[in-house]
């Protein structure tokens, strides 16, 4: 048989950075359901936090304080910003659903951080067992 194996608009097989992405947006998409002002922040994904950040020392960072993500407040024009970081998430977890929980877990720190309210009024869900 030859031919294609899927339709052009379906993947064979998305990257474990596409994938990444994915569960971020699943989780912004989540909460802008609650929160409709979550269309004017940007969340990106990036692999790793910049070396030397908070917490990191000569140029290092120790394994206690990487972060899995941060904010950013709008300024001048910027919109503010939620960055979560890719493989510091990846390598606390085993699995997508392990992944995607704390992907969620980390989207909804970062909102409270920018909406200046706890977690749990964020999302009521969060902290819950799955």
């Amino acid at each position: 048989m030859r031919g294609p194996v899927a339709p052009p608009q379906v993947p064979l097989s998305a990257s474990r950075a596409e994938v990444f992405s994915d569960l971020v947006h699943d989780s912004v998409e989540r909460l802008e359901r609650r929160w409709p002002q979550l269309a004017d922040i940007d969340f990106l994904v990036l692999e790793v936090p910049p070396l030397g950040g908070a917490g990191g020392q000569d140029g290092e960072w120790r394994d206690e304080v990487v972060p899995l993500g941060g904010a950013i407040t709008a300024a001048e024009g910027q919109p503010a910003r939620v960055v979560i970081y890719r493989r510091p998430v990846e390598i606390r977890t085993k699995g997508r659903d392990e992944r995607a929980a704390l992907v969620h877990e980390v989207v909804v720190e970062q909102v409270a951080d920018l909406l200046g309210l706890s977690p749990e009024s964020v999302d009521p869900r969060y902290g819950d067992e799955d």
